[in-house]
């Protein structure tokens, strides 16, 4: 069993913050309606407050990311960027010193101290603030991502279905365009596939950067060539039970992708439950172990030494939380042998799924023109005998889509007596 422990309550109600984590601590960077600006100490177990943002900033749904200097790791300015549509955007950048290292503020004593833990405007070279973001764009739920050779690149994803690249070095846009969906994202996963390709790409090449996307069914990886400055898209299969969620916390770690939580919008409401999708092998495992409390709005962040996963505040359904929770990584890293019977039985189910949502969407391509002999036989013929065998147990998705599949298989087969008797 994963523990997942309850440390240190937050010094604030906190849901839709957003986190990075530098050395020792854990830097909250405000939240829905929240200002204040946080570090949390991994081993001394304290809060101490950086910042406020400005009066000026509307904070619904913004995002915050960590630059680290090419030059010295050491340096990190953090950026974030937020505002609705028709509303004042906000670009702003906090360049950051440990608030717990006296050591480190002697270092600047004969510099400008002052521009330093506070959020200040983005600038180019002219000292003119930049701001990212039009207008009419809606930063509501706004996922952002540092890429490119030079960490120069600026990824951001936002609703309904946008995808811009900006170059923080030029100070401006390099590509403004479209995802390949129907529906919108907000509140959505968004990560770097870091030194994990997935299968649905060729060799990886290189300055070509690959992402992926979730949000409710919509997945996605989206490759990025950085020489020719264009996108490529594959659709990523989302597991059946995360198909209507959204706002759940997230980390991306060696090629896997954990996801917390999360909210419906429906009757079944806020999650407790814990997913993992791997990128390479392209499979979702739900882990028996659950949260302590059914959440969403949390944010999840991995610490800086690769062994903890820390998951922040959130929301339960009736308020926001000041919860702090703390899980060790390596657990929830393991490979099918360290599964429960549970785990495996739930592998089991959704593989079973994932090969009736084929076979379905094989027979819609056909249309009225089926030929039975392009579809997997054996695939075909244990879905039907799998849909007598596990009727009582499977919920009704799974039912409607093989019913359509055996009436069909039925329908096919009638017709073909029906042209043998006609012909005769």
């Amino acid at each position: 069993m994963v523990d997942i422990t309850s440390i240190k309550h937050l010094p604030i109600l906190l849901q839709n913050s957003q986190c990075v984590a530098y050395k020792d601590e854990i830097i909250i960077c405000g939240g829905l309606s929240q200002r204040e600006c946080y570090s949390y100490h991994t081993k001394k177990k304290k809060y101490a407050l950086i910042c406020r943002y400005p009066m000026r900033v509307e904070l619904q749904g913004h995002c915050v990311v960590k630059r680290v200097s090419k030059t010295d790791p050491n340096e990190i300015t953090l950026l974030s960027i937020g505002g609705s549509e028709n509303r004042k955007k906000h670009t702003l950048i906090m360049k950051y010193i440990s608030v717990w290292d006296m050591c480190s503020w002697s270092v600047f004593k004969d510099s400008n101290v002052q521009s330093y833990n506070k959020w200040i405007p983005f600038t180019d070279n002219a000292n003119n603030p930049v701001i990212i973001g039009e207008n009419e764009d809606s930063y509501f739920g706004v996922r952002a991502l540092i890429g490119g050779s030079n960490n120069h690149l600026l990824f951001i994803t936002y609703r309904p279905n946008c995808i811009d690249v900006f170059d923080l070095d030029k100070h401006q846009y390099l590509k403004r365009g479209f995802l390949p969906i129907d529906a919108r994202v907000l509140y959505h996963c968004f990560v770097m596939a870091t030194g994990c390709r997935s299968a649905k790409w060729n060799t990886p090449k290189k300055d070509v950067y690959e992402m992926i996307l979730f949000c409710k069914q919509i997945g996605l990886s989206i490759a990025y060539d950085e020489k020719n400055n264009n996108f490529q898209f594959h659709k990523v299969r989302i597991c059946t039970e995360l198909r209507s969620l959204l706002s759940y916390g997230y980390v991306c770690v060696n090629g896997f992708i954990l996801l917390f939580g999360g909210e419906s919008g429906s009757e079944s409401g806020y999650s407790n439950k814990v997913y993992k999708y791997s990128i390479k092998t392209n499979r979702w495992m739900k882990f028996a172990q659950l949260l302590p409390i059914a959440l969403s709005d949390s944010a999840a962040v991995v610490s800086e030494d690769g062994r903890y996963v820390h998951i922040i505040g959130g929301n339960d359904g009736d308020k926001s939380l000041s919860t702090h929770m703390e899980t060790i990584l390596i657990p929830w890293m393991r490979g099918e042998e360290g599964t429960t019977a549970i785990e495996k039985q739930w592998v089991v189910m959704e593989d079973r799924k994932k090969e009736i949502e084929q076979i379905k969407a094989e027979l819609e391509d056909m249309k009225d023109h089926i030929d039975l002999k392009k579809l997997t036989t054996k695939k075909l013929i244990q879905a039907i005998v799998e849909r007598w065998v596990r009727s009582a147990v499977l919920k009704l998705g799974w039912i409607d889509d093989l019913n359509v599949i055996i009436l069909r298989y039925i329908l096919v087969r009638l017709n073909c007596i029906l042209n043998k008797y006609i012909n005769i």
